[in-house]
């Protein structure tokens, strides 16, 4: 991108407090960008090819919405954490393997999307987020759901296409969930918890694509009770 035109999408930047550089190739944080951090409040870097986010990137304190799909992260920085009013964040299709611990801090947070990563293990820092909403960590390679996982407090969770082989039972405690997607894993039915069906508040859970029928798993114990939730959501919708 040149020069000039970095320069003038930073001028208008400058006024709206919205920076969108995508597709441009880009590896390296513009200084230029560095300079609106106390004003930009939209930043959109996707499809890109940065490896690194600069620790500046910190100082964008009234940042709201951060998009860095599509890039080639391989991880990012423990300053992100001090965005505390942050309450979109993509990044998506990247090589990230670990998430920094500092996300527990971004407690306006409603959006997260994860997905086409390399995690091994759940973000559990997420949990405690009361604003969050919404959690996409599908396509990674995480294979376990673990305890802790009831303080998260979306209301849809998607794990689809990860190495999911065990849930934690208090998965069914978390308070707002209401979608579970855990299709194309590696589920045996023995490892799916009975009480999401009997002793949650969900309503849709998806598991097609496991290591069982889903003959099997409408033959469960609470089966009957997770569908009476089911209907009475599908029935409010129309």
């Amino acid at each position: 991108m040149g020069n000039t035109a970095l320069q003038q999408k930073c001028e208008t930047a400058s006024k709206t407090g919205v920076l969108k550089i995508s597709q441009r190739k880009l590896t390296e944080f513009p200084n230029s960008v560095k300079r609106l951090d106390q004003v930009i409040r939209v930043l959109d870097f996707s499809e890109n090819h940065f490896a690194l986010i600069p620790k500046e990137i910190g100082s964008f304190l009234h940042l709201k919405q951060l998009n860095l799909e599509k890039n080639r992260l391989i991880s990012l920085p423990e300053e992100i954490g001090n965005l505390t009013k942050l309450e979109s964040f993509n990044v998506s299709n990247n090589k990230l393997t670990t998430l920094p611990v500092t996300l527990e801090k971004l407690n306006h947070l409603k959006q997260v999307q994860i997905t086409d990563n390399l995690l091994t293990v759940f973000p559990l820092m997420l949990c405690g987020l009361k604003h969050l909403d919404f959690l996409d960590v599908s396509r990674n390679k995480i294979s376990e759901v673990p305890d802790g996982v009831e303080n998260l407090y979306v209301t849809e969770l998607v794990l689809n296409q990860n190495q999911v082989r065990s849930i934690s039972d208090s998965i069914a405690k978390c308070p707002r969930l209401k979608t579970l997607r855990l299709e194309e894993n590696c589920l045996q039915l023995s490892a799916v918890p009975l009480a999401i069906l009997t002793e949650s508040s969900i309503s849709t859970i998806a598991l097609e694509g496991n290591l069982f029928e889903m003959k099997e798993f409408m033959n469960l114990e609470g089966y009957d009770a997770y569908m009476e939730r089911y209907t009475a959501v599908k029935k409010k919708m129309f």
